[in-house]
């Protein structure tokens, strides 16, 4: 039987690859993942067999590398970011534990950098207190519970961190993010908007509530929108822990 490992790669950059996950792509026969993912850490591939799948291709992707497992491969599945936090980490683990006890193959997941952790990093320290992520893509969760979930972090004034925030489908969604949390912040709130974090053409926006839906924003986007606390100062954004200075 072989192995199967669900690697985080990190926000993108081989720097940011930590060694775990490294020596575990290193080390499998097969990799599997999204086009964008595989071209990411091309560099450390070399010769092995790829199983590279366009986006909506997860359950696919994930069955083909199981069954490369059943052959007795070893097998990596990456993910951008943590492979645990909107990634491969889940679906892959429910087919291996719907298999047979004695027909499963080994199963591994390694830990990445999250875009959240890396976009934080890049505007300062806006996670310092409580805070709540939540993915604005409705593909596979309907949008009237995401609204309810953005109504309930703003209700508790937790740091809220949006993930796919726009597509080119989605245009009107982030709008009304605002106007729900405009309900219980100021319009002055920092807002922080990171793009392509860690990798080719990283860029970094500091705003506001009242303006941040006028940015460039897209899917490789991440905006992290503050809290009552949070400011900035000198080009940083920072949400108070609440020690003594």
């Amino acid at each position: 039987m072989g192995k199967i490992f669900v690697v985080g790669l990190g926000p993108g950059s081989l720097d940011e690859l930590t060694p775990r996950a490294r020596r575990a792509i290193e080390s499998s026969q097969v990799v599997a993942g999204y086009n964008t993912y595989i071209k990411l850490i091309e560099k450390i591939i070399g010769g092995k067999k790829i199983i590279g799948r366009a986006m909506m291709q997860e359950v696919e992707r994930a069955q083909l590398a199981v069954n490369e497992a059943l052959t007795g491969h070893c097998v990596a599945v990456v993910s951008s970011g943590d492979a645990g936090v909107y990634g491969m980490a889940g679906l892959v683990l429910e087919m291996i534990l719907d298999l047979p006890e004695n027909n499963r193959p080994q199963f591994e997941i390694i830990a990445g950098v999250s875009a959240v952790n890396a976009a934080a990093a890049i505007l300062g320290a806006p996670l310092m207190h409580d805070f709540a992520i939540i993915s604005l893509s409705d593909l596979m969760t309907p949008w009237e519970l995401i609204k309810r979930r953005v109504y309930s972090a703003a209700q508790g004034d937790f740091v809220i961190a949006l993930y796919n925030p726009k597509s080119k489908r989605r245009v009107n969604q982030l709008g009304e993010v605002q106007k729900i949390i405009l309900q219980f912040r100021d319009k002055n709130t920092p807002v922080g908007i990171v793009t392509n974090a860690g990798r080719i053409g990283e860029t970094k926006i500091l705003s506001t509530l009242e303006n941040f839906t006028a940015e460039d924003v897209n899917m490789f986007s991440l905006v992290i929108i503050g809290n009552s606390q949070t400011f900035i100062k000198s080009g940083f954004m920072l949400t108070p822990r609440g020690y003594k200075i």
